[in-house]
């Protein structure tokens, strides 16, 4: 992308700046000055760049979205936000990027976990937030990040203390509701030496309904919103602790999204991604793990992709200590001319000896227009490893239908059967029986087969 989109975003930041938290703090005004200085000198990520072959952001470069001044939510209809905020869980909600307080439900916590919002804790914790913020995400790795860092409007911030263990999860609710509006959060998570934590991230796209409520995306009842969410999280896993990040991605078809999840892992730590990308006319999801010594890595994703939708996924997972374990597996469905994207890369650095590492993508087209690029790499430094990784791109297996309608079962059925159970692998490794049942409707409604019976999942 060129230069001169940067360029008027970067005249824009400066109308929204003094708005921006933490502005009485000189470090952080150092930090997004840097940020804002390479955003406006690289642009947007171009297909030039190698990390970024396969998907163009061009689109960004036709409208120039605009931060919402509102901090308040309030025209977040109560109801309509029930069907989103899971039960069982605390919840903290960002509406056009902004905490909203009367929207969240936080009680209940325990007296020695901090969960706030990024800009109260820019205001209580700031030395904390020095401490963490930008060292988990390189915003020198691609220009996204410096955006993020320079225009971050808000964000969660979650610290759970040694031997603190969560007894129910954090959900984190994104909201946008306008119309070419851009949210842009920072989250921090840290979770100091055997604390277990799980947050759920989730993205919820609305439409403009033709009685002026909002709908969910792609319910065929309004207009679809364009917008940009540009949303990053770090996360830092201390030594024995187990951290679980689940990610639910379901914006407005017209939407662009890109978020990514940065985790740096001491000794013996254990985290584990779920990663389900669902919405959007373009979204990116970059999830970048360090292992430390006998650390513990496992990351799970499925996209869906229908109508003209692109999805890219980027892993890279840096195994830099000897004795540690990861293990990946993504699944894709395309159906009309989506296009998915899987690029994944394990690192294995030369004193990472013992490392035991498995990667897998498998992706299924259900028509001849859709398209699906997946690039596995491996990269070994070390001599005495385990590592391998396996792709697969293809239709549904004719022997396997066919088996199904020697039982009766017609030809569409059986295909959407086989299809479905494809899918179903990566819905059932959810624990959390409020999100597998959210994300089963998700993957329900983006299916465009006729018929299928919600208990086959």
């Amino acid at each position: 992308m060129t230069t001169a989109t940067a360029s008027r975003y970067a005249a824009e930041y400066q109308t929204i700046a003094p708005a921006l938290p933490g502005q009485t703090l000189p470090w952080l005004q150092a930090l997004r000055a840097e940020a804002l200085m390479a955003f406006s000198a690289q642009g947007f990520p171009s297909p030039r760049e190698e990390e970024w072959r396969y998907t163009n952001v061009l689109g960004i470069e036709k409208k120039l979205f605009a931060p919402s001044i509102d901090l308040t939510g309030s025209d977040v209809d109560a109801d309509w936000l029930k069907a989103y905020q899971l039960e069982d869980t605390w919840s903290v909600v960002l509406v056009n990027g902004h905490f909203s307080a009367e929207l969240s439900v936080l009680e209940g916590l325990p007296e020695a976990v901090s969960v706030m919002s990024m800009a109260d804790a820019l205001a209580k914790q700031p030395g904390t937030v020095e401490k963490y913020l930008g060292r988990a995400a390189d915003q020198s790795e691609h220009s996204f990040i410096a955006f993020n860092t320079a225009w971050f409007t808000d964000g969660l911030f979650v610290h759970v203390p040694a031997k603190v263990v969560l007894d129910k999860p954090i959900q984190l609710l994104h909201i946008v509701t306008g119309s070419n509006a851009m949210a842009t959060t920072r989250n921090i998570i840290i979770a100091d030496a055997l604390a277990e934590v799980k947050v759920i991230e989730t993205f919820v796209g609305t439409d403009i309904a033709k009685d002026g409520v909002y709908a969910a995306s792609l319910s065929g009842t309004g207009v679809a919103n364009a917008y940009l969410t540009a949303a990053v999280t770090e996360v830092f896993v201390g030594a024995c602790a187990d951290v679980t990040l689940y990610k639910m991605q379901s914006e407005s078809e017209k939407a662009y999204h890109f978020g990514g999840s940065y985790i740096k892992q001491a000794r013996d730590a254990r985290f584990t991604h779920h990663n389900f990308a669902f919405g959007g006319l373009l979204a990116r999801s970059d999830i970048h793990v360090d292992l430390d010594h006998a650390s513990e890595c496992e990351l799970n994703g499925l996209y869906l992709g229908v109508k003209r939708q692109h999805i890219d996924n980027h892993t890279r997972i840096n195994h830099l200590k000897p004795y540690a374990v990861s293990r990946e597996l993504y699944k894709g469905v395309m159906d009309d001319r989506a296009r998915g994207v899987f690029q994944g890369r394990v690192i294995v650095a030369e004193d990472a000896q013992k490392t035991d590492s498995q990667m897998n993508n498998r992706n299924l087209l259900l028509s001849d227009d859709a398209e699906v690029d997946t690039k596995p790499q491996l990269e070994i430094y070390a001599d005495d490893v385990k590592c391998g990784h396996g792709v697969t791109v293809g239709q549904l297996d004719e022997k396997s239908i066919f088996y199904l309608q020697s039982r009766c079962v017609d030809e569409e059925t059986a295909r959407n059967m086989l299809t479905f159970a494809f899918a179903n692998e990566m819905v059932d490794k959810i624990k959390i029986r409020s999100l597998h049942d959210r994300v089963l409707e998700q993957v329900l409604a983006r299916f465009p087969q006729q018929g299928v019976d919600k208990e086959w999942l």
